[in-house]
């Protein structure tokens, strides 16, 4: 994300996620408004699809126990940020921790909220 942007960084594990769909796609049902460019498979951008979809929406939830998961697999390696506390979410505590300790290598530096002085 910080390389590339968060739009380029979100089409890239898009067409990452549906290269690895087995068996293969035969449509797409995105959230937002997103479209993927040469994917020869019907698509559907649908601006708060969690709310509209209940495949969206379970995909969602899927994404976000994923992501959990992972900031509690960094928690030790990282232990003054309590991201198995937190999750990574921008919580009164883990803001504390940036402006005492600074960011770490896996926070998005590009974000706003981590931008300098925190980098």
């Amino acid at each position: 994300i910080d390389a590339e942007g968060i739009l380029p960084a979100t089409r890239l594990a898009m067409m990452r996620a549906l290269a690895q769909l087995t068996p293969a796609a035969d449509g797409l049902l995105i959230d937002g408004r997103i479209r993927l460019a040469r994917v020869n498979l019907p698509q559907q951008a649908i601006v708060r699809g969690d709310s509209h979809s209940l495949s969206i929406a379970a995909a969602s939830i899927l994404a976000k126990v994923s992501r959990d998961r992972e900031m509690v697999a960094l928690d030790p390696f990282y232990p003054l940020y309590n991201f198995a506390q937190h999750k990574g979410y921008g919580t009164e505590a883990h803001r504390a921790a940036i402006a005492k300790y600074g960011a770490t290598a896996v926070h998005r530096h590009t974000f706003a909220p981590i931008r300098p002085p925190f980098v």
